[in-house]
């Protein structure tokens, strides 16, 4: 299904800021259909030629979750016209809420419409009718509304109405996410004068969990959460809230602690056709959630801890190992340390970038090119070589990361070391001659995702694989520890060929679905 900014951009003439304030409505506007117990479609004129009757498509749909649904099936997509859309004709080019005309038909399902425009409030102060919101309520269980029944309802059309003014919804704060509380987790109404003239069951026990045990109607909101507030400094960013509500301000939601207990608030100015007449609080218990990101927090910081302290043993291990190679002076037993130097230090790389991360998954470009630098450093080679990078690795989960360094370091070793070998010791040296230097050696390491496998290749331009060269019968503990990893840890494949153009290439597919 098309979202709504593909369907706007289009079948309609609308431009990117309409379309932004349509996007914004769609994301508060459960609210307003959980108040008015209605469905709610969001309707834009479809791009026309002139002269052509108008028709209305349907770009965005929300059922309210406190009462049935009018529509079974989802409306966002259709298009529509002719006496069907009158009502929706009529609030558009008039720009008036339009309430008139007997219930209509779905099915079985009887309905009442309602059609609410949906202004923008230009830079300029101009305001036009972008949109309309059909808001049709199912009649199949109509009865007698109770006291909250009336104040949701009293509360809708007002939002109805800052709607048609194009006051809601308020501008989103910077880095604040779209969850916010709900009308079923507890509802406050305010008067003009900032006192509780209405509070759903839950928004009492929300109010109670903060230590509040008497009724909340006739309470001024500000002074009590400033009361409440554990924190001082807290509670006195609460009351300034709600009193920034009461002027016509949307202030960001706060959060409120006491006796344990948290409740996340959020507070809407009420001022339909731009006269504040109070305003409405949403109200959360959070206390459980905010229990559990604690606890998490906490064991974050323990899992960090953790990869700190194997990162610094794997380090010391590292250095005892570079000290004991110093006192060794058979150079194959040399050789051996020295390697098992760098396998210890590619490994503790990896644990030093989990150290620094919320999660258990690593950026893995940023290991990747030390470790290329480590290599063209220690290899032991006087053939200028450089290392280059081509895609992204992108984040890889910490089990993954852990022995891909391990392979890649034998790679990129052996494609220096082996592919750009140094001339041996007892040879003579070259007869000076006139002929252009050698190329300077190079090896890439390129990767790429593909259905949900990293395709890894590690390619040089050096002297190729020996004539007759077998993987599995290679004698190399670099090789062996590759294969080892390749198919067993990584559960992946590994390739070694030559390259058609010269060189060595070693092509590495790990699968990257569930472990």
């Amino acid at each position: 299904m098309s979202t709504l900014r593909d369907l706007a951009e289009e079948h309609t003439g609308l431009g990117p800021v309409d379309i932004d304030h349509l996007t914004r409505l769609a994301g508060d506007w459960q609210l307003l259909s959980d108040l008015s117990f209605a469905d709610l479609l969001l309707w834009v004129p479809v791009r026309a030629e002139p002269g052509e009757q108008r028709s209305f498509l349907c770009v965005a749909q929300v059922r309210p979750t406190t009462a049935p649904t009018a529509y079974q099936d989802d409306q966002v997509g259709r298009i529509v016209g002719g006496p069907e859309v009158a009502h929706l004709d009529i609030a558009y080019t008039q720009g008036r809420i339009w309430r008139e005309g007997d219930p209509v038909w779905y099915g079985d399902t009887p309905a009442r419409h309602e059609a609410i425009p949906v202004r923008l409030r230009g830079e300029d102060e101009n305001i036009e009718v972008i949109g309309v919101i059909g808001r049709d309520t199912n009649l199949s269980t109509a009865r007698t509304p109770s006291q909250l029944e009336l104040n949701y309802l009293t509360t809708a059309d007002d939002l109805a109405q800052m709607v048609s003014d194009g006051t809601f919804p308020p501008p989103r704060h910077p880095g604040e996410t779209t969850s916010a509380p709900r009308v079923g987790d507890g509802l406050i109404r305010l008067d003009a004068s900032g006192k509780v003239t209405y509070a759903s069951p839950n928004a009492q026990s929300a109010y109670r969990r903060l230590g509040f045990s008497a009724h909340l109607v006739g309470e001024e909101l500000s002074v009590l959460s400033s009361r409440l507030a554990a924190d001082p400094l807290e509670g006195t960013d609460a009351a300034e809230r709600i009193l920034s509500a009461l002027r016509g301000e949307a202030p960001p939601r706060k959060e409120v602690e006491a006796r344990g207990a948290t409740v996340l608030m959020r507070a809407l100015p009420l001022m339909p056709a731009g006269v504040p007449i109070g305003a409405l609080v949403l109200v959360r218990d959070v206390t459980e959630v905010r229990r559990r990101d604690r606890a998490l927090m906490t064991k974050d910081a323990t899992i960090r801890e953790i990869h700190h302290r194997v990162k610094n043993n794997l380090q010391t291990v590292a250095a005892l190992l570079r000290l004991q190679a110093r006192r060794v002076d058979i150079p194959e037993a040399k050789n051996a340390l020295q390697e098992s130097v760098r396998r210890v230090a590619s490994i503790a790389l990896v644990h030093e970038t989990l150290s620094m991360s919320s999660d258990e998954a690593v950026e893995f470009d940023g290991i990747v090119d030390r470790v290329a630098t480590a290599a063209t450093e220690v290899a032991a080679t006087e053939i200028t070589v450089k290392m280059r990078r081509e895609g992204t690795f992108g984040v890889l989960p910490a089990e993954i990361a852990t022995s891909l360094v391990m392979v890649l370091n034998e790679l990129l070793i052996n494609a220096v070391e082996h592919g750009f070998p140094a001339p041996p010791e007892d040879a003579p040296p070259a007869e000076p001659t006139m002929t252009p230097p050698a190329p300077v050696g190079e090896v890439v390491v390129s990767a790429h995702r593909f259905r949900k496998q990293l395709h890894v290749t590690v390619a040089d331009n050096g002297r190729g694989l020996p004539e007759n060269f077998t993987a599995d019968a290679s004698g190399r503990l670099g090789l062996q520890i590759v294969r080892a990893l390749a198919t067993g840890e990584l559960r992946g494949s590994i390739e070694l060929r030559n390259r058609a153009g010269g060189g060595t290439e070693a092509v590495l597919v790990v699968p990257l679905g569930k472990r």
